[in-house]
């Protein structure tokens, strides 16, 4: 086989020489052409790797490449790497091809010239003249004519076939080297590019995975000094609590004018009996008894349930009693809990009786569980409660609230803020029994709610939360305390990956971003920050809960901002209910109703 195509070679190389003149001259005397070489995918490659090129380029001069562009290379490049592979499979074929032909080219070259010699011959032997004499009659001459004819035709096409099969295995050969060269260029360039995008990827995530790693060392700082900025202003969720009020700070000192306070209404858990709403209704007479309170903030069926249920009691309350999985009979735990002050109307007494029976035999599945002294389940001490709350006991025993035939966890808290929100509202599991309500005379507007809420009365129906002892121990901020906490949120709205900076100033806490930084960042991605307070209010649609915020003519989103505001205000002012939220400002449904008042 070596012998052949090394004879093949050599005397494709002679024939090229010497048959040069006669293929052109073939080609226009028999008419047609040589077909053309299909194009292959090496210009497409080489179109893929200047474009790889020029994305280097592009990279070599970005400061911070996105993950998604990495990916976008990376997928490049694995394209690239199959396209080279398939280009140089297919010139491996070529190759093979090339080589087969020449092989059976090789009796081919002995054929050409036989064709060609004859062919000649044929042309300069020809007379008609001597033919004609030579004949002996018209048949035969034509018989003659026709012969040479068909002979000299043969030769024609045979000397076409086999001269286009040459040209074409030279352009092929001419065609492979080609390829060859450039491939081997197309494969040394794009395997420095590769090298040099995969390093470059490698770097970017390793970049990317230490900001993760840095984001989350800031992210956990941020939660440190949230929880403890959460701590030092508790909630209250129990009428019946040792813990103070908050302050209103309306018509107080701060020692600075203009000022700002953000006061919520009530706590956080809006969901079931609201203790000082129920108050409001037995004192105001709009509830003639326990269950016409219950009807406002439950949806339930009334039963005599029986008393032969014992609830188990372990844990530890907010006294420092521990229960060790101590059980007792159902009406007996009752007269142990502390959770509304007993000197209040004994129909919001009875009601919350009825309200807790119901709570504690949906908690312990009729007693099966076990449920904590504290506020994680109900608080109850060693001692029995007065005598007022063991007649409130008394008077309703075995009553229990049912949906469906089964205890409801009738879920209550001190101060709803005017309003009832079902459990789906804030987050929970949405249940039958609770109930979305107005829980005031009118709530038309913030100001009817002020004054016709039946919780209006509770220490924590309207207040802002938090203070600093350098201006009077109010909560109450300066404008450009606001205004910074304005921008950081318009920062935030245009990238949510600032987060990570935009703690509050004044706790030292790294990489936090100054008032001034936060406007060139805001600038710096074409957005305008604002300078002053024009305007500013909370605008709700009657739910219950605050729908927007608006500031100087510019409208955000009333949640997102609440949440902004708990991570940037100073000291440990804030917004409630407050939570320690993602980078995207979410905390499940914590939602709140608040105000801004400007003094």
């Amino acid at each position: 086989m070596l012998k052949v195509k090394t004879q093949a070679s050599k005397g494709l190389s002679y024939w090229k020489r010497e048959l040069v003149m006669i293929v052109v001259l073939g080609l226009m005397v028999f008419g047609g052409g040589v077909r053309g070489v299909a194009a292959n995918s090496v210009e497409e490659l080489q179109k893929q790797i200047n474009e790889l090129s020029k994305l280097k380029q592009m990279s070599e001069e970005a400061t911070a490449p996105l993950e998604a562009e990495l990916a976008g290379l990376e997928k490049k490049i694995d394209n690239i790497e199959a396209g080279l592979v398939a280009a140089e499979n297919e010139t491996k074929v070529l190759g093979i091809s090339i080589d087969r032909r020449e092989e059976e080219l090789g009796v081919g070259y002995k054929i050409l010239a036989l064709r060609v010699r004859s062919y000649y011959k044929l042309s300069r032997h020809f007379s008609p003249l001597l033919l004609f004499l030579a004949s002996g009659s018209a048949s035969d001459l034509t018989r003659q004519l026709s012969y040479r004819s068909a002979v000299a035709d043969q030769d024609k096409t045979v000397i076409r076939q086999i001269a286009e099969e040459i040209i074409q295995l030279e352009e092929d050969k001419q065609r492979l080297e080609e390829n060859k060269i450039r491939l081997a260029a197309l494969r040394e360039k794009f395997d420095s590019e590769a090298a040099f995008f995969r390093s470059e990827v490698a770097g970017a995530k390793a970049y990317q995975g230490a900001l993760a790693g840095k984001i989350a060392e800031l992210s956990a700082k941020q939660q440190e000094i949230l929880a403890a900025k959460f701590a030092s202003a508790p909630v209250p969720l129990l009428a019946y609590t040792s813990l103070g009020g908050c302050s209103s700070d309306m018509g107080k000192s701060s020692g600075f004018s203009p000022k700002f306070g953000f006061f919520s209404f009530g706590v956080p858990n809006k969901t079931g009996m609201n203790q000082y709403g129920a108050k409001g209704r037995a004192e105001s007479g709009v509830a003639s008894n326990y269950e016409d309170i219950l009807r406002a903030y439950y949806n339930f069926d009334l039963v005599d349930y029986g008393t032969g249920f014992n609830i188990t009691v372990n844990g530890t309350n907010e006294y420092g009693q521990t229960f060790n999985n101590e059980a007792m009979n159902i009406e007996e735990y009752l007269k142990h809990l502390y959770e509304m002050p007993t000197g209040w109307d004994m129909k919001a007494l009875q009601a919350q009786a009825v309200a807790a029976r119901s709570y504690a035999l949906a908690r312990t599945n009729n007693g099966q569980n076990s449920i904590p002294p504290n506020q994680s389940g109900q608080v109850v001490k060693k001692e029995l409660n007065d005598q007022r709350w063991q007649d409130a006991v008394k008077s309703t025993e075995g009553k229990v609230m049912v949906n469906g035939g089964s205890p409801i966890s009738a879920w209550y808290s001190s101060t709803h803020g005017g309003f009832v929100l079902s459990s789906g509202e804030i987050g929970w599991n949405s249940t039958p029994w609770t109930k979305h309500a107005v829980d005031a005379g009118s709530a038309s507007n913030i100001n009817d709610l002020k004054n016709t809420a039946f919780d209006r009365g509770s220490p924590w129906f309207f207040c802002d939360w938090g203070y600093r002892g350098e201006y009077n121990n109010t909560a109450w901020l300066r404008e450009s305390e606001v205004v910074d906490i304005v921008n950081a949120y318009i920062l935030w709205e245009r990238d949510n990956n600032t987060i990570s900076h935009l703690s509050q100033t004044d706790k030292g806490i790294p990489y936090t971003w100054s008032a001034d930084r936060v406007r060139q960042e805001i600038t710096n991605r074409g957005g305008s920050p604002i300078g002053s307070i024009g305007s500013i209010s909370v605008g709700w649609d009657g739910s219950g809960i605050s729908k927007t915020i608006g500031v100087s003519g510019r409208s955000f989103n009333a949640q997102k901002f609440k949440n902004l505001f708990n991570l940037r205000a100073p000291a440990n002012i804030q917004i409630k209910p407050t939570c320690q939220p993602d980078s995207s400002l979410n905390c499940s449904k914590m939602y709140a109703l608040y105000d801004v008042v400007r003094e």
